[in-house]
């Protein structure tokens, strides 16, 4: 295992193992690993030669300076991880080597349209320009890899992958599915942050989403009673204050008037003190509108 701090010497050594023909496989992470994350490198070590973990909490993303301070970090026990599960490098930057002059503000920033600006982009205001921006410079340091993200975070991959298409970088965007504990709740680095209790409550996302896809499944197509549907779950549990339950076409995020074909539900909640986002995909059979069609989960594992 080797730890990187310099974004120029983190670029030379991946460039140095594509130089020997080795294919090269990128974890963008905040850190706090978790078995969901460990899947990401697993994957990427059985697909690629060179698997580089990066380790950065990225202050851009953060709307609350309360929330960026609590965000955990053990980058001993990241490294840990990481190698165990495959991987070669851990580049785990301190912030001014990703944005020299830090705290001061940074001139230069990627937006992107309409799939960035709802849901949490509505929720979260520039939060998604600070993924985008730390995304856009971990590739362009990388060079030419295959990217790994988990479903988990379903708008943040479309984010991704609309920015890496849009900028013409030099990264194959792949998407993994959400790995969850064994009552469904997903996975999620804040979930440490969660009480007994809250713990308990926090299934409802999972829940909430289930009903979703049994109503869909039942031959309903109306994106509101999906989503009213869901949140009453949500709402009908304490502790827990819902933000959004909607289902949406997968590719613009978007409510249709009628749901067909890839469709996706998600859902966001605040859970105790933790903000949580959940989701599943739906591919919905629509060869007869008029008649009941069938529906099929997918990345619900």
């Amino acid at each position: 295992m080797r730890v990187i701090t310099s974004a120029r010497v983190f670029s030379d050594a991946l460039e140095a193992e594509r130089a020997l023909g080795r294919r090269v496989g990128l974890v963008p992470t905040m850190g706090a690993l978790h078995a969901g994350h460990r899947s990401l490198v697993a994957r990427a070590a059985a697909e690629c030669d060179v698997v580089a973990v990066t380790v950065f909490v990225n202050p851009l993303q953060f709307d609350n300076a309360d929330d960026l301070a609590r965000y955990p970090r053990d980058l001993e026990g990241d490294v840990r991880q990481a190698t165990e599960a495959g991987a070669a490098i851990v580049f785990a930057p301190p912030v001014p080597e990703m944005y020299p002059g830090f705290p001061a503000p940074v001139a230069t920033s990627v937006h992107v349209d309409a799939v960035g600006d709802v849901l949490e982009g509505a929720s979260r205001p520039g939060h998604f320009d600070g993924v985008a921006t730390v995304v856009a410079k971990l590739c362009s340091l990388a060079g030419r890899a295959r990217v790994y993200f988990g479903e988990k975070d379903f708008q943040q991959l479309a984010v991704v992958r609309r920015m890496t298409a849009d900028l013409s970088l030099p990264v194959d965007i792949v998407a993994c599915t959400t790995v969850r504990e064994d009552d469904g709740l997903a996975l999620s680095s804040r979930n440490v942050r969660l009480s007994a209790a809250d713990r308990r409550a926090a299934v409802t996302l999972h829940r909430a989403l289930g009903a979703g896809l049994d109503l869909i499944g039942a031959g309903e197509r109306d994106p509101v009673r999906v989503g009213a549907v869901m949140e009453e779950v949500l709402s009908d549990t304490h502790g827990v204050v819902p933000d959004y339950a909607v289902a949406v076409d997968a590719a613009t995020l978007r409510a249709p008037d009628v749901l067909a074909g890839e469709v996706r539900l998600l859902v966001a909640a605040t859970v105790g003190p933790v903000r949580l986002i959940d989701n599943v995909g739906v591919v919905v059979d629509v060869d007869d509108l008029d008649a009941p069609a069938s529906a099929t989960a997918v990345g619900v594992s």
